[in-house]
């Protein structure tokens, strides 16, 4: 928490979920999604909450956990078009009337993410996610204000996905990172696999240039502290090692072995396995839409 009074923030971070595929991971665990960390910044009375959870039943904790703060809502804020980090976004805007915010190049992905539904999302979490038609929108400058107090969107290109976005709280010396910066769990890499992992490594670096001293990452152990050096020092090395591990081994289960036993206290071996099913499957041509569904999926 902030030494300065008017002005704090608290973390929510929903449990790894269980998810639908075929099967056990290649080590045999149960397949199950990230943990998902939801961020409130708050004043004295007002509030902004940022990347809203994905299932109406996280939603629905996420949404008591605001109530119990006794602030007023104003604005949710997502990171960027994954549908992890914002499906919900609209039931709590209702519940608190609030207004959905994010960049130009996210609300495109979130159109993407929503076309997806059905063959993905819907698939591995049948019936429980709610209607997500896309609301946000955008805002002057990329900046809203919190009681006096600036809170910048700031664009950092592709990280997880393309048009991805950080929120950075100078008062608080704080970025919520979004999927730009991970923390104690294994990195979704599978869009990554047409220009590599350079682009990410641009995203680090300007979330590295705003100079936090915390950082919010969205995935993350709940038992990790938020030391901007170390989470920013950690996700450039998982990038630097996928890229070595990619060069060493020919196949998604060789590379899914080295990166367990390097990251071995990672959380979140389901994703790994998706990352490398997809960037193996690119090194055999085909669509790239088909490739990530199929690493999902099949």
């Amino acid at each position: 928490m902030s030494t300065i009074t008017d002005i704090g923030h608290e973390v929510f971070v929903a449990d790894p979920l269980p998810m639908n595929g075929p099967g056990p991971l290649p080590n045999g665990a149960p397949r199950a999604f990230q943990p998902l960390a939801v961020t409130l910044i708050h004043g004295r009375q007002d509030a902004v909450l940022v990347d809203p959870p994905l299932t109406l039943e996280q939603a629905e904790q996420v949404g008591d956990w605001v109530e119990a703060s006794g602030k007023r809502l104003t604005h949710i804020v997502a990171t960027h078009g994954h549908g992890d980090h914002w499906f919900t976004a609209g039931i709590l805007a209702e519940r608190f009337g609030a207004q959905v915010v994010t960049t130009a190049g996210a609300i495109a992905r979130m159109r993407d993410n929503v076309y997806a539904r059905e063959v993905l999302w819907d698939v591995l979490w049948p019936g429980q996610i709610p209607p997500s038609p896309v609301t946000a929108v955008t805002v002057p400058g990329n900046r809203l204000t919190l009681e006096g107090h600036d809170l910048d969107i700031v664009e950092v290109g592709h990280a997880d996905s393309d048009d991805c976005a950080v929120l950075h709280v100078p008062d608080l010396g704080l970025v919520v990172a979004g999927d730009a910066i991970y923390n104690g769990v294994h990195m979704y890499l599978a869009e990554s696999a047409g220009a590599g992992f350079g682009p990410w490594r641009q995203a680090v670096d300007t979330v590295a240039a705003l100079k936090p001293r915390r950082i919010v990452a969205s995935h993350q152990n709940r038992n990790l502290d938020d030391d901007a050096a170390r989470l920013i020092a950690e996700t450039r090395l998982y990038l630097d090692d996928a890229e070595a591990a990619l060069a060493a081994h020919d196949t998604p289960a060789d590379f899914f072995d080295a990166m367990l036993k390097r990251y071995s206290e990672h959380v979140g071996p389901t994703v790994l396995w998706v990352s490398a099913r997809a960037l193996y499957l690119a090194r055999e041509d085909g669509d790239p839409v088909q490739n990530l569904i199929a690493a999902w999926t099949l």
